[in-house]
């Protein structure tokens, strides 16, 4: 399973969370906008960061801007 050693890649770049304003998901308790997080993986619609939990996690990529 490829995606248990995402955390231990290196960091493919450095994004900043500009709002937690879900539409659908719960965002707000692992996001804090403002906040820079490494993107360890990105597909077309989501990069993968380890969040404000400490868990990988996928999220689409309009709650970010890249730096």
């Amino acid at each position: 399973m490829l995606h248990y050693t995402w955390e231990n890649n290196t960091t493919i770049k450095t994004i900043t969370c500009v709002h937690v304003n879900a539409k659908k998901y719960k965002v707000n308790s692992v996001l804090t906008p403002g906040n820079t997080y490494d993107v360890k993986n990105e597909t077309e619609e989501f990069y993968f960061v380890i969040d404000d939990t400490g868990t990988m996690a996928g999220f689409l990529k309009d709650y970010f801007e890249e730096q």
